[in-house]
Formats: C-alpha cells, sequence, structure tokens
C-alpha cells in the first residue's frame, strides 16, 4: 500500500509541475521528449537493467518482451500528443474525464485476463469508485475552463465533434491500455527493468523524431522542465509498478486506488493550493472514494 501512495503522491506533483509550467514559455512535446531522457537515465541507474553482455538492437530481437516493449514505447508518447489534442477539441474537463473513466478498461481485465474473483466486497468496491470519480470529475466552474475551441465553429460542426469524439475516445482507450501494460510489466518481476529501460528509450527516440519532423522551435524553459518532469515520472511508474507487485493479487485495488488517490488529492490541492473551488458534490466524491478505497482494501488485508 505504501507504494500505491508514492505512486499517486509523484502523479499529482507531475500534474502541478505542468499546471505551473503553463505560466512560462512551455512546449509540451519538448518536455515529453526530456522526460524520457531522464526516465532512462534514473532507470539505467537505480534499476539496473542488465542485458547479458549483449547489445540493446540483439537484446531487443532476440527478448520475448519485444511487443510488449515496442508497444509502450509507442503508447507512452503518443498519449501525450493524443490528449493534448483532446484538451484543444474537447476542452479540459472532458479530456480530464476520459482519461479517469478508462479505469473501466483495466478494472474488466482485471477480471477477466488477470483471473481475479469477482466478489461482492471488490464489486461495491469498484461500484464506489466509478461514483467517486464522477462526482469529484464535476466542477462548479467547469464551463469556464473548457477550451475557447468549443464554442468556435470548427468544433460546433461535424467535422469537430467527430474529432473531438475521436480524441476523447483514444485518451479513455490509450490511458485504459497503458494501466493493463504497467500491470503485464510488474508481472516479470525481476527482469522488469530491462522492459522498462527500453520502453523509456524508444519512447524518447519517437518523441524526437516526432518534434523534428513537425520542426519544432526549441525552448530553454521547456527542457529544463522536461528534466524536472523525468524524474517526477519516473518515481510516478516505479513505485506504481511496485503496488501492482505488492498486490498482485488485487489488480482492482491498485488500479482504483490510483485513480481514485490521483483526483482525490488533486482536487485538495487545487482547492488549497490554486484557488479551484470545490462543490457538495466534490467533497461527496472525497468521501466515497476513501469508502472505495476502505472497502478495496478491507478485501485484500483478509
Amino acid at each position: 500500500m505504501q507504494a500505491l501512495v508514492f505512486a499517486v503522491l509523484f502523479s499529482v506533483a507531475v500534474s502541478v509541475l505542468l499546471k505551473l509550467a503553463q505560466r512560462g514559455n512551455f512546449i509540451m512535446g519538448q518536455a515529453v521528449a526530456f522526460n524520457y531522457v531522464v526516465a532512462s537515465a534514473l532507470t539505467y541507474v537505480f534499476l539496473k537493467p542488465t542485458f547479458n553482455g549483449q547489445s540493446l538492437q540483439i537484446f531487443l530481437l532476440q527478448s520475448p518482451e519485444m511487443p510488449l516493449i515496442i508497444l509502450m514505447g509507442l503508447v507512452l508518447p503518443s498519449l501525450f500528443i493524443i490528449m493534448y489534442r483532446a484538451i484543444v477539441y474537447a476542452g479540459i474537463t472532458r479530456a480530464d474525464a476520459a482519461q479517469r473513466l478508462s479505469l473501466f478498461l483495466p478494472i474488466v481485465a482485471a477480471f477477466v485476463i488477470f483471473g481475479e474473483k469477482a466478489t461482492q466486497n471488490k464489486l461495491i468496491g469498484v461500484g464506489l469508485a466509478f461514483l467517486a470519480l464522477i462526482c469529484l470529475m464535476i466542477r462548479p466552474n467547469a464551463k469556464n475552463h473548457q477550451n475557447s475551441a468549443e464554442n468556435s465553429g470548427p468544433a460546433v460542426s461535424l467535422k469537430g465533434v467527430f474529432k473531438a469524439m475521436l480524441a476523447l475516445f483514444l485518451v479513455w482507450l490509450g490511458y485504459g491500455i497503458v494501466d493493463i501494460l504497467f500491470k503485464n510489466i510488474a508481472k516479470m518481476g525481476g527482469v522488469f527493468p530491462n522492459t522498462l529501460f527500453l520502453a523509456f528509450v524508444l519512447a524518447g527516440c519517437f518523441m524526437f523524431i516526432y518534434l523534428v519532423l513537425t520542426r519544432t522551435v526549441w525552448t530553454m524553459f521547456s527542457v529544463l522542465v522536461g528534466l524536472l518532469l523525468g524524474a517526477l515520472n519516473f518515481g510516478n511508474i516505479l513505485f506504481y509498478i511496485k503496488a501492482h507487485q505488492a498486490l498482485s493479487q488485487d489488480p482492482t485495488l491498485v488500479f482504483a486506488g490510483m485513480n481514485i488517490g490521483v483526483i482525490s488529492l488533486a482536487t485538495i490541492v487545487g482547492g488549497l493550493f490554486f484557488r479551484e473551488r470545490l462543490s457538495k458534490i466534490n467533497l461527496l466524491g472525497l468521501v466515497l472514494g476513501v469508502a472505495a478505497i476502505i472497502c478495496l482494501f478491507y478485501y485484500a488485508a483478509l
């Protein structure tokens, strides 16, 4: 449970960093690219992946985890771009809702793919988790946070609606798939540092290629944000995987706990430090979130 708490703290720290970074000359793609440079370096230093004297190319080609590594390398950076597009086409509130409701996919995977038993306690906990997420995502001033593109001509056109729906669906699908992939990495035990390191390296390569092809104009501030982002992102992913390893028989607790923990803590931090208004339904969401965690954790502790 301690690893899950640290994963939540690092995840919220990432959100706070990105929120503060928006006040400067900040380009998301550049920060994401350098984020993977730092994440790769920290994985190599602290997790010490071993390749048995082989070069990375040979190890990658001969590794049975190669499909998973390549998939992670593609999905991780792509999600940042897709999330950005979702915010542009559909607004911040809807994009965030799609990300959080992606919890549905790993929960289903926990029962169907990972063989977790659907007990009454767990189903109640999952139900409370979704209710909590819905309550926490309802903002009293949500309309004010919508991107201006929602009110412009293209956004209300058929083409604009299609772009928004597609972006939101890809956010929902992408974040759900990433959660499932991290669970698969956690199942590798002592081999997971190799997979994580190579996934970060590939993600960084793909991101830099994307930036070169789009002819980005580099800024030092974005690079600095990326370096700090990489350290926080590494901590987030590392402890999330460790939480799955520590609670290997209860993936629903990790999936639900991570989502509820992040949005609950982010709600509290937003209210205390960024003066974001909290409604009564948000406070109800916090209570339901705690109830869901207690319900899921109580079963796991039996």
